[in-house]
């Protein structure tokens, strides 16, 4: 039963690091935080099993991880706020025609990397962003200005 209590106190405490450390920077990686993660797992089976090398031991803490990744979404489902607390909420980062940098900085979120972020959806000037949203996965959706290409495309006329 220790190794069920450890993994979820350690469960609760690798989620909220997630949080903490932001949407913006999780949605994608850099090296250093990757190999940060990866080292992290090791770090955390000797917390959870006290170096108890066992198989009962390893099966008993991914289990409860499963779980508790299982009844987390299984809440989510069921109950909306819960899902505010444990993925956000999406965020405005850009409307009206400027960015929003107290929101960008709360988020952590660079001009650079916005910038970054639209000339990957071929986006090449303030001016071509009607509204940017930075998602709870940590991505980036653009809006852009309605142009004569905006929209779905027009159905084919008959024969």
């Amino acid at each position: 039963m220790d190794i069920v209590i450890r993994a979820a106190v350690v469960f609760l405490f690798l989620w909220f690091i997630t949080r903490v450390v932001g949407r913006s920077t999780l949605g994608e990686l850099s090296s250093f935080q990757l190999i940060v993660f990866i080292t992290m797992g090791d770090l955390v089976q000797q917390a959870v099993t006290q170096q108890d090398y066992s198989v009962t031991a390893a099966v008993l803490a991914v289990g409860t991880f499963a779980i508790l990744t299982i009844a987390i979404s299984w809440v989510n489902a069921r109950w909306r706020p819960a899902a505010r607390i444990t993925h956000g909420l999406p965020v405005v980062v850009f409307a009206d025609g400027e960015p929003a940098l107290p929101v960008m900085r709360r988020e952590r979120l660079s001009l650079d990397d916005f910038m970054a972020a639209a000339r990957g959806q071929g986006i090449t000037s303030f001016a071509q962003i009607r509204l940017a949203v930075l998602e709870t996965n940590g991505q980036l959706s653009f809006i852009t200005a309605e142009g004569p290409e905006a929209g779905a495309p027009e159905e084919p006329k008959p024969g």
